[in-house]
């Protein structure tokens, strides 16, 4: 996800934090329907998207796209980063109602849940995603706002796992690297494993089984990741 991290696309408001004035949620709000329009032309078109493009089918003024990004590819990072926030809030939620799960089971769980739409919007989302994916391979700027989306991930990633985990501050930072890299592979193999037909088939034809596989195997040597962080420890 992060990736890409989680690359649904809910519903703004949720996700926009409590503590944003009301002219700074609509800001957002104008931010990421931008970047939806941003990132459903770049699936469909590629490269040859213009920040014209994605104004006229945003519904604003190109001085209004530029108020807000300074490249036609940094328009994509909002929505981006909605799956982000998303993920960590599954992953939050579910360590809090996890009875006896290990931080590495919940971690997975969360990651599965990520990749795996609930409904017809977050399949679309997931769809746009795919769509990006192909198109970076010839737009090194869109590449380049995708591994920054993911940097950012793996360092907000860091103390929600320092706060579940009884592993140390190195063993915290290989789990961000780990979980992040987990899911960036399994979304970009399911991108381009499918590329021929417009489906995958297999599990190339499913992130959630691929990112499950690959959190497994990049997570099995870090022993912090079985234990729950005590309640006398975290005090």
């Amino acid at each position: 996800m992060p990736t890409a991290p989680r690359p649904t696309a809910p519903a703004p408001a949720p996700l926009l934090p409590a503590a944003l004035s009301l002219t700074e949620r609509r800001k957002a709000e104008t931010q990421l329907e931008i970047a939806r329009a941003a990132a459903a032309l770049f699936a469909e078109r590629g490269s040859a998207v213009t920040a014209d493009d994605i104004a006229r089918s945003a519904g604003v003024a190109l001085r209004t796209f530029y108020r807000y990004f300074r490249t036609k590819e940094d328009a994509v990072a909002p929505l981006l980063a909605v799956g982000v926030r998303q993920w960590l809030a599954d992953l939050r939620r579910m360590a809090a109602e996890a009875d006896g799960r290990s931080v590495r089971d919940v971690l997975e769980r969360a990651a599965r849940q990520a990749l795996t739409p609930s409904d017809e919007r977050a399949a679309e989302a997931l769809r746009w995603t795919r769509g990006l994916l192909r198109a970076m391979r010839d737009d090194p700027a869109l590449r380049s706002v995708w591994h920054r989306v993911h940097h950012d991930s793996e360092e907000a990633l860091i103390p929600v796992l320092a706060g579940l985990t009884d592993g140390g501050p190195a063993e915290v930072r290989l789990a961000a690297a780990a979980a992040n890299t987990a899911m960036r592979v399994a979304v970009e193999t399911w991108a381009a494993e499918g590329e021929g037909d417009g489906e995958g088939e297999g599990e190339a034809g499913d992130p959630a089984e691929l990112v499950g596989r690959g959190m497994r195997a990049l997570t099995a040597g870090l022993s912090g990741l079985d234990r729950r962080r005590t309640a006398e420890r975290h005090a």
